[in-house]
């Protein structure tokens, strides 16, 4: 490739796939700004969300960003986010898709069907990375941990704005339960907690976060982090905490910067 070319292929934008439980939703990523070029597409999640039938849905999601006037290369790699541990483009959990997933090779699954390189994510950690990288953990060195407060809670660690997948902090144990059955925003409204008393145990998750990382900056997500103001502010840390930016296109951006980086196109 000549220089020239090499060059403003580092520079071109990328498709980005964000699977999850209801909506496949799907984006052309700007990646010098983290932003969408154009309107998002989203296609609802098949019943039952089986490997072929998700493959199928992820499939017309990208023909038809790939149709657009502004769409990347058709041999262009696209990102893609899954809601469970990939290790080696394998699945080795499946909370709200099929059980069928399990064990699926993904990365291959997908490649197959859209005839061009394929890398799938975390969803939790491509919003993380988008998060630390454009939005609210810009320029933050050392640990940033984005954690997502919604069915359970997520979680991203980033150290000097590079990925540590699947760290699952969602799952700590803390006084003899997991931590997400009791301090999810979900778990909020079954227990119909005020924000005070939600506050409280918020401050005992972060507290236990705190001490076992030390971390540089929380970054907070999830729908509930629009509601910011009526819990952080209750919250006693030495760490900064403060609201996530990027809100629900934070998976899209993160699966096109991943597959970006390793595909050695962004910095």
């Amino acid at each position: 490739m000549a220089k020239k070319d090499e060059k403003s292929h580092k520079h071109a934008p990328l498709i980005g796939i964000d699977i999850g439980g209801t909506g496949i939703k799907g984006g052309i990523v700007d990646l010098k700004k983290g932003k969408l070029v154009g309107e998002r597409f989203r296609v609802p999640t098949p019943q039952p969300a089986t490997p072929v039938a998700v493959a199928e849905v992820v499939a017309q999601v990208v023909a038809e960003l790939s149709a657009r006037p502004e769409a990347p290369a058709p041999d262009s790699p696209v990102g893609v986010t899954f809601p469970g541990i990939i290790q080696h483009g394998v699945v080795h959990s499946a909370a709200n898709v099929d059980k069928g997933w399990m064990e699926t090779d993904i990365d291959g699954l997908l490649t197959a069907r859209l005839g061009r390189p394929v890398e799938v994510i975390n969803d939790a950690d491509a919003a993380g990375l988008a998060e630390a990288r454009y939005g609210a953990g810009e320029g933050v060195d050392g640990t940033v941990l984005v954690i997502t407060l919604g069915t359970g809670i997520g979680s991203a660690f980033i150290f000097d704005g590079r990925l540590v997948p699947n760290a699952e902090l969602g799952h700590l144990e803390i006084d003899g339960f997991d931590a997400e059955s009791k301090a999810s925003a979900v778990a909020r409204e079954r227990d119909g907690l005020s924000w005070e008393e939600y506050s409280v145990l918020l401050q005992r998750y972060f507290s236990h976060v705190e001490f076992l990382f030390s971390p540089e900056l929380f970054i907070v997500g999830g729908g509930i982090s629009k509601r910011a103001d009526e819990y952080l502010p209750r919250l006693k840390l030495r760490t900064p905490i403060v609201p996530a930016e990027l809100k629900n296109e934070a998976g899209i951006v993160g699966a096109a910067l991943e597959i970006a980086i390793k595909h050695k196109l962004h910095k």
